[in-house]
């Protein structure tokens, strides 16, 4: 299982983006981290910039995957069956779920999704 966020565990640099001219100014690195769009998701397939995105619904997880997102953060109301459409169709993309503690970490995992982010790193990753 993928832990995100965590305080002892290290996690790659991840910098919350809004636009394609927002990428420019992040680490070279760095994860961006964006909410679900297809214009600045094409923009980072095409040059090769390691990403994950926020989703709401299984079609926007189906163009994550083909546009190469690293990860696909869902909220846990979703995760479990975006998580059956990642298996089924043997995703490169990582399926991860939003949590508030490592309370939510025995669900999730028996749950078989991908991996964790907590909330309070997601929401510290926005500028």
């Amino acid at each position: 299982m993928i832990i995100i966020g965590h305080r002892i565990i290290g996690c790659d640099t991840f910098t919350h983006i809004n636009s394609i001219d927002e990428i420019s100014s992040t680490a070279s690195n760095s994860t961006v981290i964006l909410n679900y769009d297809l214009n600045i998701m094409d923009y980072c397939f095409r040059n090769n910039i390691k990403y994950a995105v926020k989703i709401s619904k299984i079609s926007e997880s189906v163009f994550a995957n083909n546009l190469n997102a690293k990860y696909i953060i869902v909220e846990q109301s979703i995760s479990k069956e975006i998580q059956n459409i990642a298996e089924n169709y043997m995703f490169d993309s990582k399926v991860i779920v939003i949590i508030n503690n490592d309370d939510e970490i025995d669900n999730v995992a028996n749950q078989g999704i991908d991996g964790v982010i907590y909330k309070v790193f997601l929401e510290g990753s926005k500028k």
